[in-house]
């Protein structure tokens, strides 16, 4: 967390306010979030500089500059990023890692609690390297169900594994790949080899189709995640297997069963309608 449907939230809600407005007055407390680039760079090419843009790249929040440069900021499990109109109160003060004046009184505020996320600050040449190593979009026009299938070839890693690996497919991340095999009734621990064009067909629909229904919702708030606005997203109340373990299926009502031996997260999915094994043969 956060993942696609959160960053994307954080972003649409951030373009308009952030567009056009010239960064200054940088504060920034906690550099140990900074990557591959030193404090006193970092303070000294985003001041003054103005931000032309604002865009999602898989779980990135990517801030394009008018030198070129691009701030990307992956928040991970704890980080959030709000405009504020007011001063912060001591409350907002907390876990601030990065405050920034955006014009009007108001700042542009990166908070992490346990300041799992980073921030990179890349040029041209490093911007295309660096989204390089990264998959196709999944909600993207030209994905298709063609480019999905290239994305699962070659691995006879667990399913849900190859959903998560971000060279493979951007965006998703535990939640995600819970519900989206749930909803393709695929066992989560079935080789990527072994998904067939049927199979993957709906595979292919579901991570479409939960990941917009997520975006809709503004996002999972399971604890920390908050919108760009501060506010919470509502996809949590829709979730059909993750965080659900113990209790009964949606579809069918069998138990559902938690494991954390496919990848070493919890992985919530239904035996009977994902798979043919039973109980104590799941993994």
């Amino acid at each position: 967390m956060p993942e696609l449907p959160e960053v994307e939230t954080i972003v649409r809600d951030l373009g308009p306010r952030l567009t056009g407005r010239t960064l200054h007055t940088l504060r920034l407390f906690k550099p140990d979030v900074l990557r591959d680039v030193t404090k006193a760079r970092f303070l000294r090419v985003l001041r003054g500089n103005m931000i032309a843009g604002v865009s999602r790249r898989a779980k990135h929040i990517v801030l394009l500059l008018t030198t070129g440069h691009r701030l990307v900021i992956q928040p991970r499990m704890t980080g959030s990023l709000i405009v504020y109109d007011r001063a912060l109160t001591p409350d907002d003060k907390r876990h601030v890692v990065l405050q920034v004046g955006i014009g009007g009184g108001a700042s542009l505020v990166y908070r992490d609690v346990r300041r799992l996320g980073t921030m990179h600050l890349l040029d041209e040449s490093a911007w295309t390297s660096y989204t390089g190593r990264i998959g196709p979009e999944p909600l993207d026009d030209a994905f298709d169900l063609a480019a999905f299938r290239t994305s699962l070839r070659g691995s006879r890693q667990a399913i849900k594994k190859v959903l998560m690996d971000q060279r493979r497919l951007a965006g998703v991340g535990n939640i995600y790949a819970n519900e989206a095999l749930f909803r393709a009734r695929i066992d989560p621990s079935r080789g990527a080899d072994q998904i067939d064009r049927a199979a993957a067909k709906r595979l292919y629909r579901a991570v479409r189709d939960v990941l917009t229904a997520a975006i809709d919702a503004r996002g999972t708030t399971v604890r920390d995640y908050r919108t760009g606005t501060g506010g919470r997203g509502s996809f949590q109340f829709e979730l059909r297997v993750y965080g659900r373990g113990g209790e009964g299926c949606v579809r069918c009502d069998t138990r559902l069963i938690t494991t954390h031996a496919i990848d070493g997260r919890a992985t919530t999915f239904c035996w009977r309608c994902q798979a043919s094994r039973r109980p104590q043969d799941a993994p």
